[in-house]
């Protein structure tokens, strides 16, 4: 689930509400946290592998010439 927040500007760009979420996850979890790791080593060691695919998906989507004709999927 999206996390929105009411101090924030909006971000109307496609997929921000799983970019936010994958973000967050990212910085909030222990490889960062506790061990001082950089984000892109916890991703090579696959944590927040549920909303990183998540995200490639939306991305993806954006670009499928398919979504052309019935839109862009909803994240």
């Amino acid at each position: 689930m999206p996390k929105y927040y009411e101090d924030k500007e909006p971000d109307n760009r496609a997929c921000a509400g799983i970019r936010e979420d994958f973000k967050a996850c990212l910085l909030q979890h222990d490889c960062v946290v506790k061990e001082g790791k950089l984000p892109s080593e916890c991703l090579k060691e696959g944590h927040c592998k549920a909303l990183q695919t998540s995200f490639f998906e939306c991305k993806r989507s954006m670009l499928d010439t398919r979504s052309r004709f019935r839109g862009r999927k909803g994240y």
